[in-house]
């Protein structure tokens, strides 16, 4: 079949989604005729009302399914994101407008930067995107931080190529109708009665095949918007796209996880605008390479049964085939995309406030630096605890052969707190002799390694043991003004030690967590680090 036949039966598919409703309820209310004019009987009567009510209440589930496919499409209001008008952002709009003119389509009536990164238009079709409607465009403010000016010329041009009939006179429609069908798809799958999925089922079943059959136009649909993108922004920034959206996707994932949810343990956020804003940051201090790492060895998210997508590298190739064109962009196509905005810093301070609860204007804000050492010394606490409540259990068993819990004393504030004892505290139990005699013991561990003995049950302990240890130790210089906060927005934000820690501290806790354990060396650079008990 051809690539124009498989577009036309794609269309009568769609068209017959419509019909579904229509040709059942035509069936039950002949059915209903028959029941009440020629088969009515007085002895079959209960049975009669009983198959009238029946094809009421499918009737009514049908209906549903009618409003659904109807209604399918429309989109719902935006609150995660910020509205931006023409005389907002003029020169972002100017980019907008151009990409929809080389595609031959309607630039969209509305556009909102979002904090993901992510750039599509929708539109509220009618009829399962048998006619056009209001379209709306997302874009992400983190793609703008990461892309050139031509590389989201590119983006924007392949989001509208998606509605064009660029291949085939129906291509833009088939796209329209498949994501109207596949929202159809969605309500019919979220909860209901057995009703609601018996009716449903029929839609599901019949927007599957109208999904495969369809499936292949959506697929060269793509790759034309591409071809489309690649002549109106040029091959090398299409390409160049193609290579950075992944990137910039693992990038800002690790940022989230790293650095914007850093304060989530402490009440805290960054100063404003800096939850999303601190994005840039990470972008100019790391180089390609680096970025690039931050995804490598992560499986690709795995892509939605019926994604028209090919495979980003397929995409790629075809682009790089292309013959070379005078589009290699002047200097100020280099530009990044984030320079299209007025004011980015008040964009990234509204969004913030689009994106939090109400309930985040009562967290304290902290600069990146006093935030890095808040958490680091949270993290070292946690770590540290449960070495200092065994060496407390384990000094209380040697000193009164009791367990019992850790004594508590109260601050001057009244706050209560447990007699934890100090890193000189914890190296005086190891030099006698406590540590693999009455500490590791009473470390927390898995019920399965309790039965562990000899090295075995020292070697499963130690790691934990050397984090708790440095943990300590981490506190402690923080205490003596020794460590500094580090951002560290090209690596991993933590605590900065002097050199002669990160030469020396790691061979020194290995010593104190010898079989035979020997405090000397640490105790020794506490010494020469000034990192002296008061």
């Amino acid at each position: 079949m051809s690539f124009r036949l498989r577009a036309v039966r794609a269309i009568v598919l769609l068209a017959g989604f419509h019909l579904i409703g229509v040709t059942l309820l035509a069936a039950m209310a002949v059915l209903d005729w028959l029941l009440l004019t020629k088969l009515f009987t007085e002895r079959a009567a209960w049975m009669e009302g009983m198959a009238l009510t029946a094809t009421v209440v499918i009737a009514l589930g049908i209906l549903r399914g009618m409003v659904v496919s109807v209604r399918a499409g429309r989109p719902g209001p935006v609150l995660d994101a910020v509205a931006v008008a023409p005389q907002d952002q003029p020169e972002l709009w100017e980019q907008v407008r151009s990409a929809a003119e080389a595609t031959g389509e309607r630039p969209p009536d509305e556009l909102y930067l979002t904090a993901e990164v992510e750039a599509g238009v929708s539109e509220h079709s009618r009829l399962l995107g048998l006619l056009p409607g209001r379209r709306r465009m997302l874009l992400g403010a983190p793609l703008l931080a990461g892309l050139t000016v031509a590389q989201l010329r590119a983006v924007l041009a392949h989001e509208f190529g998606h509605y064009g009939n660029l291949d085939t006179r129906l291509g833009g429609v088939t796209m329209r109708g498949r994501t109207a069908v596949l929202h159809t798809v969605e309500v019919f799958g979220n909860g209901g009665t057995w009703l609601h999925h018996a009716v449903g089922s029929l839609y599901v079943g019949y927007a599957k095949m109208f999904l495969n059959a369809s499936q292949s136009v959506a697929r060269r649909q793509e790759l034309a918007a591409d071809q489309v993108a690649a002549r109106h922004a040029g091959r090398d920034a299409m390409a160049g796209a193609l290579r950075a959206v992944p990137v910039l996707g693992a990038a800002h994932n690790h940022y989230q996880k790293t650095y914007a949810a850093m304060g989530e343990p402490l009440g805290a956020l960054p100063p404003a605008g800096e939850l999303h804003g601190g994005f840039r940051r990470l972008l100019a201090a790391r180089t390609g390479d680096q970025l690039t790492a931050l995804g490598a060895g992560q499986r690709p998210p795995r892509p939605h049964r019926y994604d028209s997508h090919p495979l980003n590298a397929e995409r790629l190739a075809l682009i790089v085939a292309l013959p070379a064109d005078e589009r290699t962009g002047g200097p100020a196509d280099e530009r990044a995309a984030l320079s299209l905005l007025r004011d980015p810093d008040g964009v990234f301070t509204a969004l913030e406030r689009c994106t939090l609860p109400p309930e985040a204007a009562r967290l304290r804000r902290l600069s990146w630096d006093d935030l890095v050492k808040a958490r680091a010394v949270a993290d070292a606490l946690g770590w540290s605890r449960p070495l200092r409540l065994a060496v407390a259990r384990a000094l209380r068993s040697a000193e009164s052969g009791a367990e019992g819990a850790v004594p508590r004393q109260r601050d001057a504030d009244g706050t209560m707190h447990e007699e934890l004892p100090d890193l000189y505290e914890v190296l005086d139990a190891v030099d006698r002799g406590l540590l693999w005699t009455a500490i590791a013991d009473r470390m927390p561990k898995p019920a399965q390694a309790g039965r562990l003995t000899g090295a075995s049950a020292r070697n499963f302990v130690r790691p934990r043991l050397f984090d708790a240890l440095a943990g300590m130790v981490m506190l402690h210089l923080v205490a003596a003004g020794q460590a500094t906060p580090d951002v560290a927005w090209s690596g991993r934000p933590g605590l900065a030690l002097p050199d002669i820690w990160e030469e020396h501290m790691d061979d020194a806790l290995d010593a104190v967590l010898a079989d035979t354990p020997d405090t000397a060396a640490l105790r020794s650079l506490l010494t020469e680090a000034g990192a002296v008990p008061a």
